[in-house]
């Protein structure tokens, strides 16, 4: 019989396994994502692209409720949505309003950063490409964000 020079011993494998959930139980708490506040998205009963976004956020790890609304130009109004952002959905989430195919990431920077005066972000439009309004060709019409703040000041966010 030849001596186990290189193999491990049996207590050292006990020891590494008897280790194994402890390493692993850490490092899936270090890495947990945290919690995504709830969105509520506000449409117009006939439209079907505000439901592709949501489910965009849903995949993104949003908890999403839709609300068809009868009359979106009187939300609007009433969240101050400026009229030159505006788009079909509206989305509420921690207290911000989210106008239209705004990309997720840019809805994450919003939640994580909490620029001061910012009321909202929105696109304007529907435009092709733009999430939740994707077409089979892959087309993207160029599009841009913006930012906009209580008194109804519009800025590009960069």
């Amino acid at each position: 019989m030849l001596p186990e020079t290189n193999s491990p011993s049996r207590r050292s494998l006990l020891l590494g396994v008897a280790t194994l959930p402890f390493l692993l139980g850490s490092g899936a708490r270090a890495t947990a994502p945290q919690r995504l506040p709830p969105m509520i998205v506000h449409r117009d009963p006939g439209c079907g692209c505000c439901g592709n976004w949501a489910q965009l956020a849903r995949r993104a790890g949003y908890s999403v409720r839709m609300v068809d609304e009868p009359d979106m130009p009187a939300l609007k109004r009433r969240l101050g949505v400026p009229p030159q952002v505006q788009s079909c959905h509206t989305t509420i989430v921690a207290g911000y309003v989210i106008e239209g195919h705004v990309p997720l990431n840019a809805v994450a920077w919003l939640l994580n950063r909490h620029p001061r005066g910012v009321r909202g972000l929105g696109v304007p439009g529907m435009p092709a490409g733009s999430p939740g309004m994707e077409v089979p060709s892959g087309e993207v019409e160029p599009f841009q964000v913006f930012a906009f703040n209580a008194a109804g000041a519009v800025s590009p966010l960069r």
